[in-house]
């Protein structure tokens, strides 16, 4: 097994158990996340000792993802547990990898949310929290619903580390 199959599988346990965490407790361990990135940062050591470069690969994965869904968090988009999640797999997959999984989580999260706030009936709120966000009214509003967005998390790593496998 060469050690990019080793990392994209323990990225995909990684993110699986924080799925399924999320939808159970609504919460994503920090622990989890935290072992996560150190089992990464040991898996790209050990691929090249005393060379910097998986290292960097380490580092500008959990920066792209940490980056990507901090506005997110920022404007109560998305919980704390989930910026870090991301960035965790960032850690496993690398900046470019990261920048293309945050989008299909951006998609498949959406498709998420549509589909909550449909079977919910909660439309009207929706738009309203919709218009207050983009008029920059501020101010907490009520949220339509709460999503587990580590599922989306999960399955954006797996559509876009999955590929290389089909």
């Amino acid at each position: 097994m060469t050690s990019a199959v080793l990392a994209d599988l323990l990225l995909l346990l990684f993110v699986a158990l924080a799925a399924a965490s999320d939808l159970a407790r609504r919460k994503i361990p920090n622990r989890l996340v935290l072992a996560g990135i150190v089992v990464a940062l040991g898996l790209h050591g050990w691929q090249a000792p005393g060379n910097a470069a998986p290292l960097l690969f380490w580092l500008g994965g959990m920066a792209a993802g940490f980056f990507l869904f901090l506005p997110l968090y920022l404007l109560r988009g998305m919980a704390a547990g989930d910026v870090k999640l991301i960035a965790m797999a960032g850690a496993f997959a690398g900046p470019w990898a990261t920048v293309q999984i945050a989008l299909a989580t951006f998609v498949l999260g959406g498709l998420m949310a549509l589909l909550i706030i449909g079977w919910q009936g909660q439309w009207r709120a929706c738009a309203r929290n919709l218009r207050r966000l983009l008029a920059a009214a501020g101010g907490p509003q009520a949220s339509v619903g709460n999503m587990p967005y580590g599922l989306a998390i999960a399955l954006g790593s797996v559509v876009v580390q999955g590929r290389h496998y089909l």
